[in-house]
């Protein structure tokens, strides 16, 4: 009863005048069979297919037939029955939490879920979406024949045991998917008699549609649209290819091909959504034009600033409390005030990580803020493990009045999360909600993943100049032009990705979805879009250093025009924007001129000064600084500042006895209020150091060198005339007196013994222990010296020759330098040596854009 119609390619036919030789062929068919027009069904193979069809039928006149796609009939045929409590709901999230209950019992996956957490996350996720491949399969059987099928599925896999843990899961998935008795909304397709079944096959054949025309007692005509690449020599399309550099030019290449086209009349165009991280550069760049635009493939729910706001939210809730996620939610959710700038900047200004200490503070800046959030939230707190269910309704109490719906994608989170809506009494979903019982990580991982899962589309912008669609679904549509970008060999041609419990083999031996046919149903939609007027290929030639080559679709479409001895179809694309005459525009180095100075300096502003004065100008006249990251790594110079404390509180608190413990005392005082992660390579650092330290101590103590004072906060004004108010200011690490009477200034280091002789091989350049000099008056009697405490042969002291004399001329050459300062003189980007590698100002003197 199944016959069969090619309707391949016609030189110089455009859709509409296709689809009217659709409708004609399927009149004249009906016809012929003298089945009733009205009763026949038409199945197409997308939604987006119904529109073109009915104009085509509606200008011919007469009875047309139902027109449908696969899916709508049968919803059209009847409802869908739920889920119960065991079977699969179709809902990614929710079906792992179900497989977990489903193989928790058995061996093999409590030591997977033991052992390695992350694999057995990854092995559910696994098992799901191969059991949603076998119901999706099985819906597509006739029902009289699902059972076989089954059968036969089972004893593919359990005839060839190779695959050890795959295979067992394959199993338990195909078993799940068998398991389930529910009445697939399918079946209604087979028992459904339309007076003519037809269907429409484009990108490939259509497995529901040809089990329903092979086994169906009426009339049936499959009409095959599609085309063989390989011998498709003459496209109707004008095919056009632009080559870019780099992903930037490739982007607006692209959006210029969108626009010329939308300029020649060729409206809609459809933009193809091959690449999307491109596309969703192209549509910026679109809507900066004010372009309206339709995207049919929208982006994952995950990516909204609904979700955002979600996540951030139960990051503050169950992230433990930590600072940094607090004020990542209250960034997002309240409105931009001075006062939550001004509790960012406490927190980074005095390092508070934990919400707790600000919840003990008094006059914190955006208290009432804080506060209403903190018993917002306090729903989530508490730990624990609860039911999803439990967890739920605590996440709505949380959000209370929060704008969530007012974000874009609001709506799509709270369905999808089941906080707008109730699971059905009974179903499946409303059993693993109640069933299922979290920790407060694992419920923050499920709300991750069921946005992950989630797809945002926004609403139809009407008759948009522009759609963004996938390639398959541009098939058959009446665009002016397709706009391609990523027709290259890494984005264009590859097809999908297979299952990844069955090889290929199983999957072709089983009618799953595999590799080989995803690809030849993209080289069928590739070939479907040469049906348009015009098709616009933009790739990329180089991936890194690496060369890209162009699509193997592509590829085939230039070989079948030189076997047909014709030329080759792709045109060069020419951007036909005018040329524009661009001057350069050289930057010069970076120089300004202050007229000020700060009302005191320190030895780091007068590093910086000597270094480079535009660094000096940024960090000490401007005052800009990088902000710390609260929850950052701890950095070397954290252990240099707790390692000066844990020697300050040593030494001003030493008593006769071990020094060896009260060392390890000291630390440990110090240490209290620390994280325990945090510290651990601290202590093991102080470890090390411990014993090289008490024997330096003791040679020093021996040579009568002794601890006199520490930490000592020292100013002095030691210029004159118009800089005699300026102070300078400084810390200085110890002081300790020697045999001979005389003060020795030490200074901790952690750096390297060798940076440090090489530091003060030339005294000059030494502006630090200089600096420290003035502030305790440049004395003759004065010696300085850096302590190196990280070095593996002990604890060395490198002396500063004559600290005093180089003092008295670095005072002389900064009360020159200041002097001009105040008079006009530029202070320039100097941009040498290792003063620019780690300058937070270098995007202020732009460096690296100098001519």
């Amino acid at each position: 009863m199944l016959q069969s119609l090619k309707l391949g390619l016609v030189p110089g036919e455009d859709i509409d005048t296709f689809w009217r030789r659709v409708a004609g062929a399927c009149a004249d068919w009906l016809a012929a069979q003298g089945a009733s027009p009205r009763d026949a069904v038409l199945l197409l193979p997308f939604a987006q297919h119904l529109a073109p069809a009915r104009r085509a039928f509606l200008a011919r006149g007469g009875w047309q037939p139902v027109l449908a796609t696969t899916r709508s009939l049968a919803s059209a045929l009847g409802p869908s029955p739920l889920a119960q409590p065991g079977q699969i709901s179709g809902d990614a999230p929710v079906d792992a939490l179900a497989a977990d209950a489903l193989i928790a019992q058995q061996s093999w996956a409590q030591g997977l879920k033991r052992e390695d957490p992350r694999a057995y996350r990854l092995a559910l996720a696994r098992l799901v979406e191969t059991a949603h491949a076998f119901t999706r399969a099985a819906g597509q059987q006739d029902p009289a024949a699902r059972g076989a099928w089954f059968e036969a599925a089972r004893q593919h896999l359990t005839d060839d045991p190779v695959g050890g843990t795959e295979r067992a899961l394959a199993l338990v998935a195909l078993a799940w998917a068998a398991s389930d008795d529910r009445t697939p909304a399918t079946d209604a397709l087979f028992r459904h008699r339309p007076s003519a079944w037809i269907a429409l096959q484009a990108g490939g054949p259509d497995p529901l549609a040809r089990a329903l025309l092979a086994g169906g007692d009426v009339p049936a005509l499959w009409l095959d649209t599609d085309l063989d690449l390989d011998q498709l020599a003459e496209p109707v399309a004008r095919v056009e290819e632009a080559l870019c550099a780099d992903f930037e030019t490739l982007a607006q290449a692209s959006a210029v091909a969108v626009l010329q086209h939308l300029a020649a009349g060729r409206a809609p165009v459809a933009l193809i959504a091959q690449d999307r991280v491109v596309v969703r550069r192209v549509r910026a760049l679109l809507s900066r034009q004010g372009l309206p635009m339709h995207d049919e493939t929208g982006w994952t729910l995950a990516t909204t600033p609904a979700a955002s706001t979600l996540m951030a939210l139960l990051r503050a809730a169950l992230g433990g409390g930590a600072v940094d996620d607090w004020l990542a939610w209250l960034k997002l959710s309240a409105e931009p005030s001075a006062a939550l700038d001004a509790l960012e900047a406490l927190c980074r200004r005095r390092r508070i990580r934990r919400a707790e200490v600000l919840d003990a503070m008094d006059k914190l800046p955006a208290q009432a803020l804080w506060q209403a959030r903190r018993q917002a939230l306090a729903p989530l707190a508490g730990g624990g493990r609860r039911s999803l269910l439990q967890w739920l309704f605590d996440l709505k109490r949380a959000l209370g009045s929060e704008p969530l719906a007012g974000l874009e994608g609001g709506a799509g989170v709270l369905e999808a999360l089941w906080l707008s809506r109730n699971p059905w009494p009974g179903s499946a979903h409303e059993a693993v909600l109640s069933d299922a019982r979290l920790d407060g990580a694992g419920f923050l991982a499920w709300v991750g993943e069921v946005l992950e899962a989630g797809q945002y589309v926004p609403e139809d912008a009407g008759q948009a100049p522009v759609v963004i669609t996938p390639l398959v679904r541009a098939m058959l549509r009446p665009f002016g032009a397709l706009v391609l970008p990523g027709a290259d060999a890494d984005t264009l041609g590859r097809g999908g990705r297979g299952l990844s419990l069955l090889s290929e083999a199983d999957a072709a031996a089983l009618g799953l979805p595999t590799q080989a046919r995803q690809r030849e149903a993209e080289a069928q939609a590739f070939a479907q879009a040469l049906r348009a007027p015009v098709l616009t290929l933009l790739r990329c030639t180089r991936a890194g250093a690496e060369p890209l080559p162009a699509s193997p679709l592509i590829e085939r479409l230039a070989v079948a025009a030189r076997r047909a001895g014709r030329e080759s179809p792709l045109r060069h694309w020419v951007d036909e924007r005018p040329p524009q005459a661009i001057t350069p525009q050289p930057l010069p180095r970076a120089s300004v001129a202050a007229a000020r100075l700060p009302a005191a300096l320190s030895a780091s502003a007068v590093e910086s000064l000597r270094r480079c004065p535009y660094q000096f100008f940024s960090r000490h006249l401007l005052g800009l600084q990088a902000a710390d990251e609260l929850e950052a790594e701890p950095e070397k110079r954290d252990y240099g500042t707790w390692l000066h404390a844990v020697l300050h509180r040593f030494h001003t608190g030493r008593q006769p006895g071990d020094a060896t413990a009260q060392l390890r005392a000291a630390a440990a005082a110090e240490s209290l209020g620390l994280d325990e992660a945090d510290f651990l390579p601290w202590q093991a650092s102080f470890e090390r150091l411990l014993p090289r330290y008490v024997d330096w101590l003791a040679a020093a103590e021996a040579q009568g060198q002794a601890f006199s004072e520490g930490e000592l906060d020292r100013q002095c004004r030691p210029f004159d005339g118009a800089l005699a108010d300026l102070v300078l200011r400084g810390r200085i690490d110890r002081v300790d007196t020697t045999a001979e009477g005389k003060r020795l200034l030490l200074d901790y280091k952690t750096g390297s013994v060798k940076g440090l002789k090489d530091r003060v091989t030339e005294p000059l350049e030494d502006t630090q222990m200089a600096v420290y000099a003035l502030l305790m008056d440049a004395a003759p009697d004065l010696a300085a010296a850096y302590l190196a405490l990280d070095d593996p042969g002990g604890v060395v002291a490198v002396e500063h020759p004559d600290v005093a004399a180089t003092a008295g001329q670095l005072r002389d050459g900064l009360q020159s330098d200041l002097l001009l300062m105040l008079q006009g003189a530029p202070l320039p980007a100097l941009g040498e040596g290792s003063a620019c590698e780690f300058c937070e100002a270098r995007g202020l003197c732009r460096k690296d854009d100098w001519s």
